[in-house]
C-alpha cells in the first residue's frame, strides 16, 4: 500500500490519455498495484488556502456530508450556508467528471465565500462513471476524472495528510461493465491552524461494497495513520462509514447508535483510540432516495462525526433538500458543535 501522502500542490493534472488507455486494457493486480504508485494524481493532495479568514470560534461547528459527485454544488452552498458550519468534511466529490459538468466543484463551490479546500483524489475514473452514467454521458470525455474527499473550510488549516485505507483493485476492472477505477478509499487529514490546542479534522469514506471485518481493517489504517502523526491529539472523524450491518428502517436507530460496537467492530477501535459517538451523533438514519431515484428504503445510518478530546454538543441531521425539496444526494448531512476541553 502506498505511503501516507503530504505533499500538496495548487492543482492536480490530467492523468495522460495514453495511460488511461493502457490502464483500461489491464486489470491484473499488479498493474492495479503499479499505478497506484506512478499516478501523481494519487499522490498528490491539491490544496488552496484560505483567502478570508474567519475568527477562531469558541465552539467549532462541523458539517459533513457525502455530496454524491458534489453535481448541485450551488444547493450545497445554500446547505452549508444556512448551518453556519466552519469546516466541511466531504466525500464523493468529482473534479473534472463529464457526469458533473467537467466542473473543477469545489473552486465552484468556495468561489464567492474566500473558504479554503483541500482534495484527495479517492479514484482517477477510467469510465464516465456507473452503468445509467455512462449512458447519460455517452460520448462525453472527463477532464480529468477525479474522485475524492474534500475539507472545505473558514480557517486556516496546515499538515495535510492522505491516509490510503485500502488498495484492494476491486474497482479496477469495474462492476458490472462500468465503472472502472485506479484507487482506493482513503481518509484526509488536517490541523487547524489558530486552535488552542493541537486539533484535526479528518473527511473519510469506507468502501461501500465490503463487508464489515473489511471495514474495520480501513478503520485501523486510519487509526493507525492517525497515531504517527497525531497520536492522541484531539480530532473529529467524519465521513460515510457505510456501516451496512447496522440495524435499518427508523424505529432500530436508538439501538443501532447504542450497540455499533456489536454490528460493525470498527467501532471497538474507535472507542479503543478514544473517539466517541454517542453524543455527536443522532438515533436517525442517514441515506435518502437522492436524485437517481435510489436507494429505496428502509435506510440505514451510514454516516458518522467521532469525536476525540472536544465536547460534542447540538448534533444533527440536515435534510439533503434544495429550496424546492428536491435531493441533492443519497445522504443526509450531518451537522456538530465541539466544545474546547481544558484538558488538551
Amino acid at each position: 500500500m502506498r505511503a501516507i501522502v503530504r505533499e500538496t500542490v495548487p492543482d492536480l493534472l490530467p492523468v495522460p490519455q495514453a495511460i488511461l488507455e493502457q490502464a483500461r486494457t489491464d486489470s491484473s493486480a499488479d498493474a492495479h498495484s503499479r499505478y497506484c504508485g506512478d499516478l501523481p494524481a494519487l499522490n498528490l493532495i491539491e490544496a488552496a488556502a484560505v483567502r478570508t479568514i474567519a475568527p477562531f470560534p469558541a465552539a467549532l461547528r462541523i458539517a459533513a456530508f457525502n455530496a454524491e459527485r458534489l453535481k448541485d454544488g450551488a444547493s450545497l452552498r445554500a446547505l452549508l450556508d444556512q448551518s453556519g458550519a466552519q469546516i466541511a468534511l466531504l466525500s464523493e466529490v468529482d473534479l473534472g467528471m463529464a457526469r458533473s459538468g467537467n466542473a473543477h466543484t469545489l473552486r465552484d463551490l468556495t468561489a464567492e465565500t474566500g473558504e479554503g479546500y483541500l482534495f484527495g483524489a479517492e479514484f482517477v475514473e477510467l469510465d464516465l462513471g456507473d452503468a445509467v452514467e455512462m449512458r447519460q454521458h455517452a460520448g462525453e470525455v472527463n477532464a480529468l476524472g477525479f474522485h475524492g474527499n474534500a475539507i472545505v473550510s473558514r480557517l486556516r488549516l496546515e499538515r495535510p495528510h492522505l491516509i490510503p485505507l485500502e488498495e484492494s483493485g476491486f474497482w479496477f476492472p469495474g462492476q458490472g461493465g462500468a465503472q472502472r477505477r485506479i484507487g482506493g478509499r482513503m481518509a484526509l487529514a488536517a490541523r487547524l491552524v489558530d486552535s488552542p490546542f493541537p486539533l484535526w479534522v479528518v473527511s473519510v469514506h469506507l468502501e461501500s461494497k465490503t463487508t464489515a471485518r473489511d471495514r474495520q481493517r480501513e478503520m485501523q489504517a486510519l487509526l493507525r495513520g492517525l497515531d504517527s502523526f497525531a497520536a492522541g491529539e484531539a480530532c473529529i472523524i467524519g465521513g460515510d462509514l457505510n456501516t451496512k450491518a447496522l440495524p435499518a428502517g427508523e424505529a432500530d436507530q436508538d439501538r443501532a447508535l447504542a450497540e455499533a460496537e456489536q454490528f460493525e467492530p470498527l467501532f471497538a477501535d474507535l472507542r479503543r483510540e478514544g473517539f466517541g459517538w454517542l453524543s455527536s451523533n443522532l438515533p436517525a438514519v442517514t441515506q435518502r432516495t437522492g436524485p437517481s431515484g435510489k436507494p429505496i428504503g428502509p435506510f440505514r445510518k451510514l454516516d458518522w462525526l467521532l469525536v476525540r478530546g472536544l465536547t460534542p454538543t447540538g448534533a444533527k441531521v440536515v435534510p439533503a433538500l434544495d429550496g424546492n425539496g428536491v435531493a441533492i444526494s443519497d445522504h443526509e448531512m450531518l451537522l456538530l458543535d465541539a466544545v474546547f476541553d481544558a484538558k488538551f
